[in-house]
């Protein structure tokens, strides 16, 4: 097992374990609109598959909302 912090909350994961799996664990909802930052640094979609979560590795799930004013 594996320490990692996902979203501010430490987690236990079972390495080997790719950014893609991580995603389906945490059951993101619309991983199609969640930008994903891995120890501060903005990971492209097409890499998801391919990076391999380290121990103590820092996951956030970030979702751009839309606003506008009145």
């Amino acid at each position: 097992m594996a320490n990692v912090i996902v979203n501010g909350v430490p987690q236990e994961v079972q390495l080997p374990l790719s950014l893609t799996e991580l995603i389906r664990q945490n059951d993101v909802q619309q991983p199609e609109m969640v930008s994903v930052q891995v120890n501060d640094d903005f990971v492209d979609r097409n890499e998801w598959d391919a990076l391999l979560i380290k121990e103590g590795d820092s996951v956030d799930f970030l979702y751009f909302m839309g606003g506008g004013s009145l």
